[in-house]
């Protein structure tokens, strides 16, 4: 029996609140043989990010019940570039994963340090680069990367915006998707990892940089690696030129001076403010932030004032 919750919960499964997500916490790890005594909530968004006390192991519980085999395949992907020698997050040994506890799907990562600290934009590119020239694993099953159906699927569950707010952005997509359908892709098509920015690059313990969250890994044109970066410089001003600049001559490729840019720009921008829209219900500041994103989409103004998220 579904429960009124209305997030497709069902009777017996943890709600995703700090208090829900502690219980599937507590069973997870007693199911792992870890010791969650004293463990730290980091984040509590679309995952709930715990940092346990006893060992140097990251628990992330997902909020979408959904994503059980995106998660199996995120740990395989893991192992197996770990056997490439490529520096990602890790997953500890033999520990079998993922699991599914009260609804939730919950999986364990090699704690990187013990406090966040983000590499370089320069050692971004450097990751990306290296990421770019490896063959993608045929044990793993990476899937392709489809930026229109995942856009139309956001924009469908879009509930706790305005009608209009919701027309706008439908609207939208649909001329990006026509522009999208022309744009003449020149790097090679291969393994992106699908959210790349300087928020999933961070420096380990040892001082190296390495790429996180994996779960986006993906067949893709190597443009949408490089998007992230150009506009959070080009549009938002969360990069500098200098920084901007030594991005590209450690990647080796501006994608500003190619002519798909603006389009693939103003696609990924739309998924962003999407994302945002789908947190307006749960604080002041992603209402705000999305009111906000929705008057520069309309105006053409004011990109220099979005916040990170």
């Amino acid at each position: 029996m579904i429960s009124g919750s209305g997030d497709g919960r069902q009777d017996g499964d943890a709600e995703f609140t700090a208090e829900g997500v502690e219980i599937v916490l507590r069973e997870a790890c007693e199911s792992a043989g870890l010791d969650p005594e004293g463990a730290e909530l980091l984040r509590l968004g679309s995952n709930a990010v715990y940092r346990l006390a006893s060992l140097p192991v990251v628990v992330r519980i997902a909020r979408d019940p959904a994503v059980h085999a995106e998660m199996e395949r995120a740990v395989a992907l893991a192992r197996w570039l770990e056997s490439a020698g490529f520096p990602a997050m890790r997953v500890p040994a033999g520990t079998e994963q993922p699991l599914s506890v009260r609804g939730r799907v919950v999986t364990f990562w090699e704690s990187v340090q013990e406090r966040v600290e983000y590499a370089t934009v320069g050692e971004v590119a450097d990751l990306l680069r290296r990421l770019h020239w490896l063959e993608e694993p045929d044990t793993v099953g990476l899937p392709y990367f489809d930026p229109l159906a995942k856009l139309a699927a956001s924009l469908e569950g879009l509930s706790g915006v305005s009608d209009l707010d919701r027309a706008f952005l439908e609207d939208r997509a649909a001329r990006l998707a026509k522009e999208y359908d022309r744009l003449d892709f020149v790097l090679p098509f291969g393994m992106i990892h699908g959210d790349a920015n300087i928020g999933n690059v961070l420096r380990h313990r040892d001082g190296h940089a390495v790429l996180i969250d994996l779960d986006g890994v993906s067949l893709a044109p190597r443009e949408w690696d490089l998007i992230l970066t150009a506009i959070y410089y080009d549009r938002y001003g969360w990069h500098t030129e200098a920084e901007y600049a030594e991005f590209v001559h450690r990647y080796g490729f501006d994608l500003m001076n190619w002519p798909g840019y603006e389009t693939l720009a103003d696609l990924r921008e739309l998924m962003m403010v999407a994302w945002i829209g789908h947190q307006v219900t749960t604080s002041e500041r992603a209402a705000a932030e999305f009111a906000l994103r929705m008057r520069s989409l309309r105006t053409g103004e004011d990109r220099d004032q979005w916040g990170a998220f």
